[in-house]
């Protein structure tokens, strides 16, 4: 199976799929693929990366991420043993190329319009659950219905956006495969000292080529993404590690001076790191 792009696989007929993933992990390889993606994650917890940004997602988020969107799900295994996410796939041409264009269906344009960059409900999660949690055994007719249950409350509910910037074109296979690796030496290795040289070999480019790379595809240094990746690892264990001191806890995410783990954390969380961890006391 090919990496990047990413096949959905589907009876021939089919245009509107539901998939089970229930594993100890999920797939966790960069791809994109041109379904629209509708998640909730009925367990688990991990590292999510959508285009450019790095987010957390956990136990009974639901996630919306768009047509051709970059994004890999990395797995905290260490914190949960199971991974379980319920997902509907379809595209906006599923029912007919101008078939959302439709008076009718004019209310549900917010849901593709916040897909672009990808977002996580911030309210109305109860019942979307519900609705997910019925489509196992539901008939093609009731899974087409549910779809059009679940646009409509994520159309109107509270949200947050996933990503701020978008490559939009599709990767070919190469450069997929090439980005899949840099993400996933990051992901692995961001405790340890990761320079520029090192990823830049990874990618199997020069420095300054592999700078200017990764910035057009995703609007930023590739040292602002890993100290982001850094930073919300500390976050979820600044809520979890209480007996580890903040210090420690820089220290165990990568940073190797203070000062500068403080000035990325209050430039990312807009708060010191035990401002944070205070909050969620």
């Amino acid at each position: 199976m090919k990496v990047l792009p990413f096949k959905i696989p589907k009876p021939e007929q089919d245009t509107l799929v539901f998939q089970i993933d229930h594993s100890e992990a999920f797939y966790d390889k960069l791809h994109q693929h041109e379904e629209i993606q509708i998640s909730f994650i009925v367990s688990g917890e991990g590292t999510l990366v959508v285009g450019d940004s790095v987010n957390y997602y956990s136990e009974g988020d639901v996630l919306v991420l768009g047509s051709n969107i970059p994004h890999v799900f990395k797995s905290d295994t260490q914190i949960s043993k199971a991974s379980h996410m319920l997902t509907l796939f379809f595209t906006e041409a599923s029912f007919g190329k101008q078939f959302f264009d439709l008076e009718e269906l004019k209310e549900l344009q917010p849901f593709f319009k916040r897909a672009k960059h990808g977002f996580k409900l911030t309210s109305e999660t109860k019942p979307i659950k519900d609705l997910f949690f019925k489509l196992d055994k539901s008939s093609k007719l009731d899974k087409f219905i549910t779809l059009f249950q679940v646009l409509k409350i994520t159309s109107k509910a509270d949200y947050k956006s996933l990503s701020s910037f978008i490559y939009d074109k599709k990767y070919s296979i190469n450069e997929g495969n090439r980005m899949r690796d840099v993400f996933e030496h990051t992901m692995n290795n961001y405790e340890n000292d990761i320079s520029l040289e090192t990823i830049a070999n990874v990618a199997n480019m020069t420095k300054n080529a592999f700078c200017k790379y990764f910035k057009k595809r995703t609007n930023k240094t590739f040292i602002h993404f890993l100290n982001e990746l850094r930073i919300e690892h500390a976050c979820k264990k600044l809520i979890l590690d209480k007996d580890v001191s903040v210090t420690e806890i820089a220290e165990l995410v990568g940073f190797n001076n203070m000062s500068n783990f403080n000035r990325q954390f209050k430039s990312l969380k807009f708060m010191s790191p035990s401002e944070f961890r205070k909050n969620y006391e």
